[in-house]
């Protein structure tokens, strides 16, 4: 790798300010730093101000309330997988977190950073040398996707973690923008499916807050990653999921996924399997709905194809497993005052 290049660090003390300061042609945003500055050693980008979020007042700030949830962006995902209340209460999201990179990494890396980590392909994240000998790649200085040369479109993957998680939660983010504009939106629609623009984040917003509603009562959650490697791996895919059921049968089912599409996909159709029992069926239902959605290409080292079976197989197992869970805790003797 090469040296990360020269630039001004600016230090905001408000979250306002560091807006005003995105809003500088060549500002990037610098958190943790766990995605953008090996990037910026490859000689991805060469931003001329990194604005450092890392001293924000209360952005790492977590409150429960009557809605739920309210995590801010700065907090660390170590500090997320640590939280024994979150924990408790969101258990996809404390093991997602558990699942990033290392323990290193984890201590560093932050929810809005991996929220918005950058797409990844096995011709873009390479060393600046090797891209040029290659004719460079669509998403960057080329004008070839070299996974589908045919194409218009980039074809990076989201290798993000905590998005699929949440997305099963039905989490939504607020953005702050220029004269402390706020808006709010579902976790799922800040992103689009294409590997070069995966986020619709505007040039000057900040991604300030995660709001993740109370789950209903009977309401189990759970994230399983498949990887190439057991740790310090992005996901051959992803599955995060939150399921109750009502005398054995799905009563609500919602499904994300990542490390497939070049987003994170929340998977649709899962009201098919509103009143199905929880079982072998609605198991292989549901991995025939992923793999129908889910679109892998030839973005990582590891086959398209596997990587699809992978997220099924992901599914499948994490349905049963928490349907398990839930029949369970449904015939617990009651906790005595």
């Amino acid at each position: 790798m090469q040296s990360a290049g020269s630039f001004e660090l600016l230090r905001p003390a408000s979250a306002g300010e560091a807006v005003v300061m995105l809003a500088r042609e060549g500002a990037r945003p610098l958190a943790g730093g766990t995605d953008l500055v090996p990037n910026l050693r490859r000689g991805i980008g060469a931003p001329r101000w990194l604005v450092d979020l890392s001293a924000l007042p209360g952005f790492a700030a977590v409150h429960e309330d009557a809605d739920g949830w309210r995590i801010g962006a700065g907090l660390t995902l170590a500090q997320l997988a640590q939280h024994a209340a979150l924990g408790a209460a969101l258990p996809a999201l404390a093991e997602a977190a558990a699942a990033v990179a290392g323990p290193a990494h984890r201590s560093a890396a932050t929810l809005g950073g991996n929220l918005c980590q950058d797409t990844r392909c096995v011709f873009y994240n390479q060393s600046a040398w090797w891209r040029a000998a290659n004719d460079h790649c669509l998403k960057l200085e080329g004008d070839t996707c070299h996974v589908a040369p045919q194409g218009k479109r980039c074809h990076a993957v989201y290798a993000g973690d905590v998005a699929p998680a949440l997305i099963a939660l039905g989490a939504s983010v607020t953005l702050l923008g220029a004269q402390d504009a706020q808006r709010t939106l579902p976790l799922a629609a800040l992103y689009q499916d294409d590997g070069a623009a995966h986020l619709k984040l505007q040039a000057n917003e900040l991604l300030v807050t995660v709001h993740v509603p109370s789950p209903s009562a009977g309401t189990v959650s759970g994230y399983r990653k498949m990887r190439a490697r057991a740790a310090m791996d992005f996901p051959l895919a992803g599955v995060g999921m939150s399921l109750r059921l009502d005398a054995g049968r799905i009563a609500a089912l919602k499904v994300g996924v990542a490390g497939t599409n070049s987003h994170p996909l929340e998977l649709t159709g899962t009201e098919a399997l509103i009143g199905q029992a929880a079982d072998e069926a609605a198991a292989e239902a549901l991995g025939k709905l992923v793999g129908k959605q889910v679109s892998p290409m030839r973005s990582t080292v590891t086959a398209a194809h596997h990587r699809r079976l992978v997220a099924v197989a992901a599914a499948k197992r994490l349905l049963l497993e928490l349907a398990g869970a839930a029949a369970e805790a449904a015939h617990a003797p009651a906790a005595t005052p």
